[in-house]
Formats: C-alpha cells, sequence, structure tokens
C-alpha cells in the first residue's frame, strides 16, 4: 500500500504568509497559534522540511532539568551540529549561547535557516528564565541576522497574544508575522478527508463535522469506506474510544485552572441562543472581575466561544455562544453515555434529541461560513453586517432568527437553518412560525429595506405552497463543501 504523502492540504493563505517570511531579506519572527490538535506543528514542519537548522518542542508540565535536557539531545541532533558532545546547558541563557554557536557554524547559505521551537508555553513556566533568555537571543544577535527565520508555536492562545503579540518587555514589536491557525473549513475538512481516500456525501461530511469540527486531528482517525455514523461511533462511543478523554485534555493543556473554562462551556452548551455575560456568569458559577474576564478571554482566543451582538443592539448587549462543535458533542451525548458498542450513535440518530442538537449544531457551523453562504446567496461583493436578532416574550410571544445579513444595498436576508437528510419540508405550524418571525422583525426594527427569508438545508427545500408564500430565497450548504 503506498504511504501518504507529506503534503498540506488546504492552508493556502497560511503557507503564503510563511512563503513571504522565508522569501524575506530580513530576520523574521514568526508566531503560529491555535488550539490543539489544528495541525500547527504538522504545518510548519511540512512547509519548511529540510530548511530547518534545529527544533525544540516543550514537554507538558516538565522541570527546567528535563526541557533543558531535550535541549541538549535536539541540539546534539540537528543538520550540521557541531556538538555532538555538548552537555546539557545549565540554564536558557547558555542554551541559547548554544544554539548561536550552531547556528553561526552552518556553511553560508543564501536561503533563509529556520529555527522552529514549538509548545513554546511549556518552556516559558514561571521562573525557568526561558523568556528572558529568549528575548536577549533574540534582541541582541538574531535580529540582525538576516538568514534566520525563527518560528515559535504554542496552543495556549490568549497566552501567545499577550506575552508575544501585545508584549511590552523585550519582545515589543518584534514579532514579523503571526499566524493564528484555526480548525479547516467545511471545504478544507472534505478535501483533507478525501486526501486520506475518505469518501463522503456531502450530508455525510456535515454530519461527521457536526460532531468533530474541522480539528485535523479528529477528521485524521476516521477511516475510510465507513459512514460518518459508524466513524463518529468508533471515535466517541467505542470502548477503545480515542476521542473518549480529548475534553478533559484540551481544557487541561491549555488553561492554568481548566475547571474555570470548563464551567462556562458546560453553561453555555445548554443555551441555544447564547446568553449575556451576566447570566453566564452565574450560570458558571464564576464572580465577575478580572478572572472571569480573564477566563472568557481565554476561551475566546482559542475558538471556543465567541461573541455576537444582536442586530440593533450595544456591544455591551452581545451574548456568548458556544462554538466548538467537539465540546458541544462531547458535553451533549458522549459525558452521559450509559454504553458503549458498536451501534450507540446509530440508535440515537433520528431521535428528537438528536434533532435538537444537529439542529442548533448546524446554525453553529453556518455561522462560521458568512463568506461562503453570502457566496451562495450571489452577495459576495456587497457589503453586509452579521448578527442575530431575538425580541424577549413580555408582552408579546418571543421571536427569534438565527441570522440577519443586513446589507448595504438596501435589503436584509433573515437566514433559517434546518438540517436534514431529506428534503426540509415547511408545515403548517411552522409556516406560521416563519411569517411571525418576519412581521416582529419588521414592526420592532421598523425598516425600510426589503425583507428576503431566507432557508439553508442540506438537502434542499421541499415544493409545497408555504415555501412559495414565504421564502424568497434558498441556500444548497453543501455549495460550502466547494
Amino acid at each position: 500500500m503506498a504511504k501518504y504523502k507529506n503534503e498540506i492540504v488546504g492552508r493556502a493563505a497560511e503557507q503564503e504568509r510563511l512563503r513571504r517570511a522565508l522569501g524575506s531579506r530580513e530576520p523574521e519572527l514568526v508566531v503560529v497559534y491555535g488550539r490543539r490538535r489544528v495541525g500547527k506543528t504538522y504545518l510548519v514542519r511540512s512547509f519548511f522540511g529540510s530548511k530547518i537548522a534545529f527544533e525544540l518542542t516543550g514537554a507538558y508540565d516538565a522541570p527546567l532539568s528535563e526541557q533543558l535536557a531535550n535541549f541538549g539531545r535536539a541540539l546534539r541532533s540537528a543538520p550540521g551540529s557541531a556538538h555532538r558532545d555538548a552537555g546539557m546547558p545549565a540554564s536558557w541563557s547558555e542554551a541559547f549561547e548554544q544554539l548561536k554557536r550552531h547556528l553561526a557554524g552552518l556553511a553560508a547559505q543564501r536561503e533563509k535557516r529556520v529555527v522552529f521551537i514549538d509548545e513554546l508555553p511549556w518552556l516559558a513556566s514561571r521562573k525557568s528564565g526561558f523568556l528572558r533568555a529568549f528575548e536577549h537571543f533574540w534582541n541582541a544577535w538574531a535580529s540582525s541576522r538576516p538568514e534566520l527565520l525563527v518560528v515559535v508555536c504554542g496552543s495556549a492562545a490568549s497566552w501567545m497574544t499577550r506575552t508575544l503579540l501585545h508584549a511590552r518587555g523585550g519582545l515589543h514589536n518584534r514579532v514579523t508575522e503571526a499566524i493564528r491557525l484555526e480548525p479547516f473549513r467545511l471545504a478544507e475538512a472534505r478535501a483533507y478527508l478525501e486526501s486520506r481516500r475518505v469518501k463522503l456525501s456531502p450530508y455525510q461530511v456535515f454530519e461527521l463535522y457536526l460532531a468533530l469540527g474541522g480539528v485535523p486531528h479528529y477528521l485524521r482517525q476516521v477511516q475510510p469506506g465507513r459512514s460518518a455514523a459508524e466513524s463518529i461511533n468508533r471515535l466517541c462511543f467505542a470502548p477503545d474510544a480515542p476521542l473518549r478523554d480529548e475534553f478533559k485534555l484540551v481544557y487541561a493543556s491549555l488553561f492554568e485552572h481548566p475547571e474555570r473554562h470548563e464551567a462556562v462551556v458546560r453553561a453555555l452548551a445548554k443555551q441555544r441562543s447564547g446568553i449575556n455575560r451576566a447570566a453566564l456568569l452565574d450560570k458558571s458559577g464564576l464572580r465577575s472581575g478580572g478572572g472571569a474576564s480573564a477566563t472568557l478571554e481565554e476561551l475566546e482566543a482559542s475558538g471556543f466561544i465567541a461573541r455576537v451582538s444582536p442586530h440593533g443592539r450595544q456591544v455591551k448587549d452581545s451574548l456568548y455562544r458556544l462554538t466548538d462543535e467537539y465540546s458541544l458533542f462531547y458535553l451533549r451525548w458522549m459525558e452521559r453515555a450509559a454504553s458503549s458498542g458498536p451501534n450507540v450513535w446509530l440508535t440515537k440518530r433520528g431521535s428528537p434529541s438528536w434533532r435538537a442538537w444537529s439542529g442548533y449544531a448546524f446554525e453553529s457551523v453556518c455561522l462560521k461560513h458568512i463568506t461562503e453562504l453570502k457566496r451562495a446567496i450571489g452577495i459576495e461583493a456587497v457589503e453586509t453586517t452579521e448578527a442575530s436578532w431575538f425580541r424577549a416574550g413580555d408582552d408579546e410571544p418571543g421571536a427569534q432568527i438565527d441570522l440577519v445579513i443586513d446589507r448595504k444595498d438596501g435589503c436584509i436576508n433573515l437566514c433559517e437553518m434546518k438540517f436534514s437528510e431529506t428534503e426540509y419540508a415547511i408545515d403548517k405550524s411552522y409556516a406560521r412560525e416563519l411569517a411571525t418571525k418576519v412581521s416582529a422583525f419588521a414592526a420592532a426594527t421598523r425598516t425600510r429595506k426589503a425583507l428576503f427569508l431566507t432557508m439553508v438545508t442540506v438537502s434542499g427545500l421541499r415544493e409545497n405552497a408555504h415555501k412559495h408564500d414565504l421564502v424568497q430565497s434558498t441556500v444548497d450548504a453543501t455549495s460550502f463543501l466547494r
């Protein structure tokens, strides 16, 4: 059987930025950050390949002596190293002096020499002295070497942002390129699966994405010849399911006090429409203040949650939503699974609980693909703002619209998302609900813009009188896969 090529799927914009740094005539300090398992290490190694002159990876929760020992081994095994007999450095200052001698001793090259330091936050623990030594290495030596490209990676996005991108000390304004690596979008996820000979229908790609999201490490474990449901069952519910303990591992590896972050995520998993800051802190048991603010900022920076501003309201009225597909799936299904086996997930598909979860997850995925949604509507060139909308049910019945696309051309798309394996049919009850939403929005906003009710589905919208009476445009979400 032929081996898979070590090729990069997708990541076109990120590759272009790395390519510019590689071709630069100036020294470059590149920061690549993003959540655990998103493919940062793979991207850097695959893109630079043999151009990496030195690579060091931090070890999680390891003492200083172990980190320095790992450095010594990495230096001795580096390409062209003249330090085969070098002992373990006594400090990070000494370690970077050794690295300088190694780099200076390499034969003159026109191309950049790449230094790759992975999982930097694990190296820069308190009292380790790593950051001070790294700052000195860059400011006193590396920043004057036009042939040098230093790439640092880290999964703790908020730490990377605070310590490197917004540094106030010796690294202030030193970063020349910052790349936040996001999970695959739908089109990238499909291309990645196909590169591994996993052939699924558009609907099944969606089903897989709703449960696992676009995290490459999760998708990598999907096997050819299995349906999406079979793969979800094997990865999440089998006795030896590889993603069974991933929820705890993700938050523990990223955050210093993961119990706070888990509490926020658990609270949001129960709120389909999102909730404001005060309600979120109350439901998660966090006290208002700096600690709570830091927790929310860290989760947002890492891509687990997002703030959305309801249409027509101020920023202070923003709502928080859970946006990480795997976390929602774990809390809704895996944590409460009473059994494991070959058919656990297959028995749940199509149940009322499954329909509720898939509807929310599909809506969340569509909100992440606004660019693709606008393209499908045919308004990608139109300037727009996007928001949700709701009316509290005090004096009148409550109403909510999943997505409002407010256009500069005098129109507004009111988008409703429905996930269904077959054509979705608007029945009499839902038709009344849709009509109420549109009239409530028009009355509450007093807009003079044309209102277009837009239905977003995976398998189409069934032809009937309700469709023709209410719906102005339909979107085939499978176009997001292209």
